[in-house]
């Protein structure tokens, strides 16, 4: 049975990630996460003055609608706000897990999203995507990618395996901790109903799913946690 210890990292867990397309330059730098049908998340590095018209091109071929930062600006925002993408900042200390208000916005950026998405889905060939980054793209962002798995009622632990199925390094033993043990799901989001999607399968509880267009399988998501398995609750 794998252990806790399993999840945490160390310096030589970063490794090679899923690429998204072997035509794109950012290949290696881009992670597209599943959310729901209509909607979906992309985890990457920060682009500079320098290189945003590379990620540029990219956003319009993923329909990249939105671009949270949660660290210092390192481009215009003008550069992207001028294309029609929103660039929302987010900010909190590198390494740390985000504060309150900054998943209070998350939250509400992703519902808004969603919404739209549903109601535009008929009209929109390609899901909704909102792109989110730190320096690297692998603790802060993937954070509050998780969170909003978590808060779409996928299990602590699965979410961070499936986040690092799709990038590999991603979260340090801190944000792992916080996410596994300490982070609570939302009063509202616990009463939700959650559509049916990739991720939320009524099918099989154990089946696989493979996003569109990801080209790889996602890990079944099975529908107990290692650590509620071995230590029966979340608190420990």
């Amino acid at each position: 049975m794998a252990s806790m210890s399993a999840y945490y990292t160390s310096s030589s867990a970063a490794g090679p990630r899923k690429p998204l397309g072997k035509s794109s330059p950012l290949a290696n730098s881009f992670s597209l996460i599943e959310y729901d049908r209509d909607l979906r998340f992309l985890i990457m590095d920060c682009p500079t003055n320098n290189t945003i018209a590379l990620y540029l091109k990219e956003f319009a071929r993923l329909n990249v609608t939105d671009v949270v930062r949660v660290c210092e600006p390192t481009y215009l925002r003008e550069r992207l706000e001028t294309h029609g993408v929103r660039v929302h900042d987010l900010p909190f200390k590198d390494g740390d897990v985000p504060p309150s208000t900054v998943l209070k916005q998350w939250l509400e950026l992703v519902n808004e999203r969603l919404c739209d998405a549903v109601s535009e889905s008929a009209a929109q060939p390609v899901p909704k995507t909102i792109a989110v980054h730190c320096v690297a793209g692998l603790g802060r962002a993937p954070v509050l990618v998780a969170v909003a798995l978590i808060e779409k009622g996928m299990d602590p632990l699965d979410s961070i395996e499936h986040v690092r199925h799709k990038r590999r390094g991603a979260f340090n033993n801190r944000q792992i901790t916080y996410l596994a043990d300490q982070y609570k799901r939302t009063a509202a989001s616990k009463h939700a109903k959650i559509r049916a999607s990739p991720l939320n399968s009524t099918a099989s509880p154990h089946a696989s799913a493979s996003p569109a267009g990801s080209g790889t399988a996602v890990p079944a998501i099975a529908p107990k946690s290692f650590f509620r398995k071995m230590f029966g609750s979340s608190s420990h």
